[in-house]
């Protein structure tokens, strides 16, 4: 289920790739395939992966990769029968790497396979207002509602009883029964992943997707991205407010909760029954554990543990805080 939607043009030898893309592989054989590029955690045997902090080297000592972009220092923290590839830019030549399987993924534009609900003949009892357009390998299930000049682009699984509202916007997504998405809100579109560079910034391929769990609630205005290495996923029973952004491959639980205009930058984890007040930031690549409740306003730069009570930038435990705020 990590990547439903975009096609694998692998697989290639690692030479072709090392000759590709300028990466020193002469180490290696002719008869050395890789079949995909996967995450750490995902990856099976013949697939390549990355590793570029040592942040993730419990991960990597459980990979099951045959191969793996990484530096001579990273690289103690792999298993033996993972053979290693140095570079100098682990995460730009896992992105040069990601193109050459999945250069679909880099293409975000207008979406040219759509028609006008009325012309596709759909079952399952759809009601739908006006301007609706559905794209290709696009699911809908039973009694679903869709609103006026919402868009359904290419590449979608909606269950059952779902509600979306006007002027959204859905792409690359996995949406369960019992979802409500309000007006306004855009899923499933690359993430702000990119290589600055002066003369023209390197795009990373988005080649996951987001999944929504059921009974969720998404909000008026709120985008989440889909996933560049691993998916995007909204737990189920979650609720989201209005005028949200969710980063690339965040994770979040069940059971949470979500206020206005909070932005989650890509890549962490969120445990089940998760709090956050409006207008908090959370970093990227974080873990947030269960029961964690995070006050209105907050900046989380750290990790935190389940059944904590947090407020203030940086954030820090709630009682503390309100000493010194007193």
């Amino acid at each position: 289920m990590l990547n439903p939607f975009f096609k694998n043009h692998g697989p290639f030898s690692i030479i072709k790739l090392g000759s590709l893309l300028d990466i020193n592989v002469k180490n290696f054989f002719e008869t050395d395939v890789v079949n995909d590029v996967k995450d750490l955690a995902s990856a099976e045997n013949g697939d390549i992966t990355f590793l570029h902090s040592k942040k993730y080297s419990n991960l990597a000592s459980k990979t099951k990769a045959s191969y793996c972009v990484t530096t001579k220092d990273l690289s103690k923290y792999l298993p033996e029968e993972c053979k290693t590839i140095f570079v100098d830019n682990v995460l730009l030549n896992i992105s040069q790497i990601t193109s050459k399987f999945y250069p679909d993924s880099l293409n975000d534009d207008f979406d040219n396979t759509v028609k006008k609900i009325e012309e596709l003949n759909l079952l399952n009892n759809i009601k739908n207002g006006y301007n609706v357009l559905i794209g290709s390998n696009v699911k809908i299930g039973k009694n679903c509602l869709i609103g006026h000049n919402s868009i359904i682009e290419k590449n979608v699984i909606i269950g059952s009883n779902c509600s979306i509202g006007s002027n959204v916007i859905i792409r690359n997504s996995i949406v369960e029964d019992n979802v409500t998405i309000l007006d306004g809100s855009i899923i499933g579109k690359k993430g702000f992943g990119f290589f600055p560079n002066k003369k023209k910034n390197i795009r990373y391929p988005h080649i996951r997707i987001v999944y929504i769990g059921e009974n969720s609630e998404i909000g008026s205005g709120t985008i989440i991205d889909r996933g560049s290495m691993s998916n995007t996923v909204i737990g189920k029973n979650t609720f989201l407010d209005n005028q949200i952004q969710i980063g690339h491959n965040n994770k979040i639980g069940d059971n949470c909760i979500i206020a206005g205009q909070a932005g989650l930058a890509g890549s962490s984890s969120f445990g089940n029954n998760v709090v956050i007040g409006g207008k908090v930031g959370v970093s990227g690549h974080l873990k947030i554990g269960n029961n964690v409740q995070i006050g209105g306003g907050s900046g989380v730069i750290r990790n935190i543990p389940d059944n904590s009570k947090v407020m203030g930038y940086p954030s820090q435990n709630l009682r503390e805080f309100l000493k010194k705020n007193k």
